[in-house]
């Protein structure tokens, strides 16, 4: 990535949940540290968010998700952005995160970030990995 290219993030609630007012607190203070948001909006499929994800040219893709279906959501865009030859962009997730599906969603290179992480971790992360 050159000096010049802002760092573009697209953030999505992906599935039936529908609260998003963590999602938006994400990307105000993402904008805040100069990084780029894309917010897709509610209730997108894993089909619909690697789609932007490819329109816009994003680095990240964070899903925030706080039902108990964000495993079986997050394997599918993993596989999406296989097939679409996309595995380049780094997938995150935040919410509510079991405990025991760290290390799994760990080893499928997507980085958690469950309820109460501080948002300066979030954009550390962000700059050291893009």
């Amino acid at each position: 990535m050159n000096g010049k290219r802002k760092i573009r993030v697209l953030l999505a609630k992906v599935g039936l949940d529908g609260h998003d007012r963590g999602v938006k607190v994400v990307a105000t203070g993402l904008k805040d540290a100069g990084i780029e948001v894309i917010y897709s909006g509610r209730h997108q499929t894993p089909d619909q968010v690697v789609s932007a994800a490819l329109q816009e040219d994003v680095d990240f893709i964070g899903v925030s998700n706080l039902s108990a279906s964000y495993m079986e959501l997050l394997g599918k865009i993993k596989g999406l952005l296989k097939e679409r030859g996309m595995e380049d962009i780094k997938l995150l997730v935040g919410g509510i995160i079991v405990d025991e599906d760290i290390p799994l969603l760990e080893k499928m290179n997507v980085k958690p970030f469950p309820t109460g992480t501080k948002l300066q971790e979030i954009v550390d992360y962000i700059k050291a990995n893009a």
